[in-house]
């Protein structure tokens, strides 16, 4: 088994693509005007309005906005390079400055337009950059 994806449900799928193009740098690839991609080296991170719910069996199997559970991360060269260039944009959505956590890593928290937590590391340890490899 290989884990490939993350997708996000959104009510607003236009200013989640906007903002996950900012952050990352990376393009989306825009497949309807209901789904994009945003493909890197190691996984996909998705992206589908609402209205591809009726696909998965209607409105009821997710709630866009409502995720209080899981934090999608990033590995970054330097997190403080980004965050220097992403400070005045996130604005009221930073979480927490970069920060050295106990198990190494180096840890810049934001939320996306939805509220959906955020986290670009940069491994800053000798094990937590071998563990990243």
């Amino acid at each position: 088994m290989t884990f490939i994806s993350t997708r996000i449900i959104t009510a607003d799928i236009d200013r989640l693509i906007d903002f996950y193009q900012e952050i990352t740098g990376f393009p989306a690839n825009r497949y309807t005007e209901d789904f994009a991609e945003f493909r890197t080296p190691v996984a996909v991170l998705a992206i589908g309005s609402i209205r591809t719910l009726q696909l998965f069996g209607g409105e009821g199997v997710a709630s866009p906005a409502a995720n209080r559970s899981v934090i999608l991360e990033f590995r970054v060269d330097n997190v403080d390079t980004h965050y220097e260039r992403l400070a005045a944009y996130l604005g009221e959505a930073l979480v927490q400055k970069p920060t050295t956590m106990p198990w190494g890593n180096r840890s810049l928290l934001f939320r996306d337009p939805d509220g959906n937590l955020v986290n670009f590391f940069t491994p800053v340890t000798p094990e937590a950059a071998a563990r990243a490899r």
